[in-house]
């Protein structure tokens, strides 16, 4: 009697790149896990980084660098202390250092900001809490759990080109946090540094990061302690800002 044979599919086959990009929104866990078990980084990282420049050339030819100096000098009060003369000469010189350090940071902000959150993720995971984590798999969970930033880009692209260019705040371009709310002018520094920190995609990439480095961990480092170590160096950058405005 002749027996038919089925192969099943392949253990352990990846998922496709979509499946990655989409899957960290609605199933992180599961999208984690296959990363981990095959872990690459350059596609989420160019994506980024492409966007990342997309937002600030648009930021820059539709608003432009010269009002945000203004806006900026404005909203901090400096202005009430200058000539109209000395407020035009602050303007260009800060219109054109900033619009070289704009081009600079919209080209390698990405890389260097997944590069150190996966350098501190390889701190905690191995020196911490004894993993063995490899770098490679370290960027991928960092460059993948960076995604949900693409939302806030696409938010911000809107804002630019939806909203008065006068009445745009760089400091704060999308309404993720209270401070988005709230005139620089009519409130504390503390109060405003406070209501910017508390930012809906911050708190999201953290807990992204929690999930992604305890699959990283095989699961031997729990979520919520993995977030925790995140949520530290939040709080040293919180507790830095509230400083410097107490300070300014």
């Amino acid at each position: 009697m002749g027996t038919v044979e089925t192969l099943a599919p392949e253990a352990g086959q990846p998922k496709s790149l979509l499946a990655r990009f989409t899957g960290v929104f609605y199933a992180p866990g599961e999208t984690f896990n296959d990363i981990v078990r095959s872990p690459d980084f350059l596609a989420p990282l160019v994506t980024m980084t492409v966007l990342s420049i997309a937002l600030t050339e648009s930021m820059l030819a539709r608003i432009g660098m010269a009002r945000m100096i203004r806006q900026t000098l404005e909203q901090s009060g400096q202005a009430e202390k200058m000539s109209a003369e000395q407020m035009q000469q602050a303007i260009d010189r800060g219109a054109q250092i900033g619009g070289i350090i704009a081009h600079v940071a919209g080209v390698l902000g990405v890389p260097i900001f997944i590069l150190l959150v996966a350098a501190v993720g390889l701190l905690f995971t191995n020196a911490f809490f004894g993993a063995e984590v490899r770098f490679k798999t370290s960027l991928a969970v960092a460059s993948y759990a960076n995604l949900i930033s693409a939302l806030g880009i696409v938010m911000g692209m809107a804002m630019i080109f939806l909203s008065d260019p006068e009445h745009f705040n760089a400091q704060v371009p999308v309404p993720t946090n209270a401070a988005y709310f709230l005139d620089p002018r009519d409130v504390s520094k503390v109060l405003f540094a406070v209501a910017k920190s508390f930012d809906i995609f911050t708190f999201w990439l953290m807990i992204l990061l929690g999930i992604g480095y305890s699959e990283a961990t095989g699961r031997k480092v729990k979520v919520l302690t993995m977030f925790l170590c995140f949520f530290g160096i939040w709080m040293v950058i919180f507790l830095g800002r509230v400083c410097i405005a107490l300070l300014s």
